[in-house]
């Protein structure tokens, strides 16, 4: 027989087989303590212990604040000065709902914030697609450098540009030509009268940052769409193209079917993210703006009590409270939505080979 001849290797099926036979002529009690006390099984254990422990440790951390906070925000007045409760009210009571509901207009705040946020997400979503198209599908001269300054508004942090922000919208103009034409003839004929021109406390600022892609966020939604358009194959484009479409239409009838997942999720972070936004509506609202969320937090309820011992931590409940219906319609949001969310957020991450 010749030694360099391979031996045939034994299938699959056969070693299942001389197991199933090999063990079947054990008894029970051999057949466990073969399974049980081995080293392959020890380790097994332990594994699955040690990754059960991270988990709850791990799922413990990030679910206790809110726990604690749906705990307090059912608490009645008398819970807050009885040493013995910790998280379990003994009589709970949705008191502290009710008067943010009623006292804090509630629901007028969650009509101009909704208005808010859908708008402007919209806007978001549809700009940050095309300019994630356009990095993704085109090249040009100057494509790295403008790419970095999308990347850069991502790093610089908004505090910084608080009062910049703020004084180009009190005082609106464009290139200088409102000041230019203010400064002339017409100001003296009386023309032009809107030479000083604010946008502060409307939505304006919002819509004009969203349009120019420069709004909170929009350089995480450009990034995330350039990864996207870049897995997508350009034999779909160069398809359309010899049929005789243009790249606006092979944008808007081949690209953006393809794109719902990650439209979708750009969609869910740009709402999620103005609906609980705090720091743009503090700069662009400053005083008689739309009444929105931050109001509703801002103060506690004039039908709660608070001129007592536990006075202070009452008052922090009804912000729990206020906290929690404001996250509800995100929950909601998300259940309905979160397959397109899973798929985005996969899909973000495609690079073209």
């Amino acid at each position: 027989m010749d030694a360099t001849k391979k031996a045939p290797r034994v299938k699959k099926e056969s070693k299942n087989k001389i197991k199933v036979e090999f063990e079947g002529q054990m008894s029970t009690w051999e057949r466990i303590k073969l399974k049980v006390f081995s080293m392959y099984f020890l380790q097994t254990v332990v594994v699955h212990i040690c990754r059960l422990i991270l988990l709850i440790g791990l799922s413990y951390i990030v679910i206790y604040p809110f726990i604690s906070k749906i705990a307090t925000s059912i608490m009645c007045r008398e819970d807050f000065v009885d040493a013995t409760v910790m998280l379990i009210s003994k009589n709970p009571t949705l008191d502290t709902y009710r008067a943010v509901i009623v006292d804090n207009r509630f629901f007028e705040a969650m009509i101009n914030t909704a208005i808010l946020s859908l708008s402007t997400a919209v806007v978001q979503t549809f700009v940050c697609c095309l300019i994630g198209y356009g990095f993704a599908k085109f090249r040009f001269r100057g494509n790295g450098l403008l790419f970095l300054f999308v990347i850069l508004t991502m790093v610089v942090p908004h505090s910084t540009l608080h009062l910049a922000m703020f004084m180009k919208f009190r005082y609106f103009d464009i290139f200088g030509i409102f000041k230019l034409l203010g400064g002339g003839v017409f100001e003296s004929i009386n023309i032009l009268p809107f030479t000083d021109v604010s946008f502060i406390n409307t939505y304006v600022p919002f819509l004009i940052l969203s349009a120019t892609g420069l709004a909170f966020k929009n350089g995480l939604y450009i990034f995330m769409l350039r990864q996207f358009f870049r897995g997508v194959p350009d034999s779909l484009e160069e398809s359309a193209y010899i049929d005789g479409a243009g790249t606006l239409r092979t944008f808007l009838t081949i690209i953006l079917p393809i794109s719902v997942p990650m439209l979708v999720t750009v969609f869910m972070f740009a709402f999620s993210w103005q609906w609980t936004d705090s720091y743009y509506v503090k700069v662009f609202f400053t005083t008689k703006g739309p009444y929105t969320f931050n109001e509703v937090i801002a103060s506690p309820p004039r039908s709660i009590d608070t001129q007592y011992a536990g006075g202070t931590m009452y008052a922090t409940a009804a912000r729990n409270a206020a906290g929690i219906l404001i996250l509800i319609p995100l929950i909601i949001l998300f259940s309905f939505l979160q397959n397109f969310l899973v798929q985005g957020i996969e899909r973000s991450g495609l690079t073209a080979e």
